[in-house]
C-alpha cells in the first residue's frame, strides 16, 4: 500500500460561514474519518492545540492588529508573531507538503514555512479576490461618475491579480474549482494545475426537508449579501415578476452583509432569516421552489449544489463556476447578462411543473458528488507535488502589459 502524504493545511477560515471555510472543514473531516496524517493550522477562538485522530488541529486566534474584511472574517497583520509555535508544530510532524487555502496571512505564513523549511507547497485556488477588491471599491466610490469608478475598479482588480499570481507561482502545485480555471492557472503560473471539485451531503440537504406547502411561489439566494455577489439584481426581479403579474411569491435571502440593509429597504415580498445552519438551512432550501444566484464572481458555488440536493434548481449566471454545475435548460438556465437572469426566472416563475422537473434533474445531477470522491482528486495532486518539480519559466506580471479583463479567471 502506498503511505498517505503527511499534509500540512493552512487555512485562514474555518469556523466561517463560507465556502472556503466548508471546504475545509471537509476535507479535515475526510482525513480524520480516512486516518489521513494531518496537521491544520486554522484560525480559531483560542490559541489551542490538540489532536482527533489522525489530524492534529493548532487553531490561533487574531489579535488587536486584526481589521475586518467580511462581517465574521477579520485580517491579522501581525500573525507572524505565531512563527515559532508553527514552525514546531510542523517539526514534530514532518510533513510531506504544505497545503494552503489562499494568500492571506496563513496562507502566507504557510508559504514561508515551505520556502524556509523546503516543504512542497501546494496552493488552492478558492476566491478571486481581484474581482472582490474591484466591485468593493467601486461601491464605495458610487457617489463618483461612472467612467470614474469602473476605471477604478479596473485598476484595482489589475493590481489585486498581479499580486494574486505573484503568490501562486512559488507553489510547486496549484489546484482551482473548476476545469476552464485548471486550464488558465497552469497557462498563467506555469505550474501543474489540478482540478479540486466539491461535494454535497445528500443526507443533509434533501427534497424530504421541506416543510412549506401553501402554494407561495419562494424564490431563494443563500450567501454572502454583498455586492460582488450581485445582489441588487435581486430588486429587478422582484420588480419584474410583479409587472409581469405574479404576486404570490416570496424571496428568501439567507446570509449576511453589507447589502442587507438596502436589499431590506427595496424588496417588499423578502424575508432575511440572516445565517442558517444545520436542519434549518436544509428546510430553507427544501422550501424554495426556485434557486437565483445572480454572482460573477464565485470559483464553484457550493450553494447550487445545496440547493440540487434539496430537489432546486438554479438560476446562473454565465461567468463564474456556478454556470458548470448546472444543465442549462435541464436542471436550471444559464443566463448571459442581467436581462436574461431576470427574464428566466420569470419564466420558469410562471411553470410550476417544469420548475418541478429541473428540481429532480437537478437532484439526480449531484446524487454522485461525494465529498470523498473530491478529495480523492485532492489527494492524487498531493500526491504528484511530492516528484520531483519540473523547471518552468515562470511568467513576471507586468502592469504594462495587465491582462484584460475578459482574459481574468473564469470563476471567483
Amino acid at each position: 500500500m502506498i503511505p498517505q502524504p503527511r499534509v500540512a493545511l493552512f487555512c485562514e477560515t474555518f469556523h466561517e460561514i463560507n465556502g472556503v471555510a466548508l471546504t475545509a472543514r471537509q476535507l479535515v473531516s475526510f482525513a480524520k474519518r480516512h486516518e489521513r496524517p494531518m496537521l491544520a493550522v486554522l484560525s480559531g477562538p483560542k490559541l489551542q492545540q490538540f489532536e482527533e485522530g489522525s489530524v492534529q488541529r493548532l487553531e490561533i486566534p487574531r489579535g488587536w492588529a486584526s481589521f475586518g474584511i467580511e462581517h465574521d472574517l477579520r485580517y491579522d497583520l501581525f500573525l507572524c508573531r505565531h512563527l515559532s509555535r508553527v514552525r514546531r508544530a510542523l517539526l514534530d510532524f514532518h510533513p510531506d507538503l504544505i497545503h494552503v487555502t489562499s494568500p492571506g496571512e496563513f496562507g502566507q505564513l504557510g508559504a514561508w514555512l515551505a520556502h524556509t523549511l523546503r516543504i512542497p507547497l501546494v496552493a488552492s485556488w478558492h476566491t478571486n479576490l481581484h474581482q472582490f477588491a474591484g466591485r468593493r471599491l467601486k461601491k464605495l466610490l458610487s457617489f463618483l461618475p461612472e467612467k470614474i469608478s469602473e476605471r477604478a475598479r479596473e485598476i484595482a482588480e489589475r493590481a489585486a491579480l498581479a499580486a494574486a499570481l505573484r503568490f501562486y507561482k512559488i507553489a510547486r502545485v496549484t489546484l482551482a474549482p473548476n476545469e476552464e480555471q485548471v486550464r488558465w492557472l497552469n497557462e498563467t503560473t506555469q505550474r501543474p494545475s489540478f482540478f479540486m471539485p466539491r461535494g454535497v451531503d445528500c443526507a443533509q440537504f434533501h427534497p424530504g426537508r421541506r416543510t412549506l406547502h401553501d402554494g407561495i411561489l419562494r424564490l431563494g439566494y443563500v450567501g454572502r449579501v454583498t455586492p460582488e455577489k450581485g445582489v441588487s439584481l435581486l430588486v429587478d426581479l422582484e420588480r419584474a415578476l410583479l409587472s409581469a403579474g405574479h404576486h404570490n411569491f416570496s424571496i428568501l435571502v439567507v446570509g449576511e452583509g453589507s447589502e442587507r440593509e438596502w436589499l431590506q429597504r427595496n424588496l417588499k415580498h423578502a424575508i432575511f432569516p440572516g445565517i442558517l445552519r444545520g436542519d434549518q438551512l436544509a428546510e430553507a432550501y427544501a422550501d424554495m421552489d426556485l434557486f437565483v444566484f445572480p454572482s460573477r464572481t464565485d470559483t464553484y458555488g457550493n450553494v447550487i449544489q445545496e440547493a440540487a440536493a434539496s430537489g432546486v434548481s438554479s438560476v446562473v449566471t454565465s461567468e463564474g463556476g456556478p454556470q458548470h454545475l448546472v444543465i442549462n435548460g435541464v436542471t436550471g438556465m444559464i443566463a448571459k447578462d442581467d436581462s436574461q437572469f431576470i427574464a428566466n426566472a420569470v419564466e420558469l416563475a410562471f411553470d410550476r411543473k417544469r420548475l418541478q422537473r429541473m428540481g429532480e434533474a437537478a437532484q439526480e445531477k449531484v446524487a454522485s458528488a461525494s465529498w470523498d470522491a473530491a478529495f480523492e482528486m485532492t489527494y492524487a495532486a498531493y500526491r504528484h507535488s511530492q516528484l520531483p518539480a519540473v523547471k518552468s519559466s515562470p511568467i513576471e506580471p507586468n502592469p504594462k502589459r495587465a491582462p484584460a479583463i475578459s482574459s481574468y479567471p473564469p470563476c471567483t
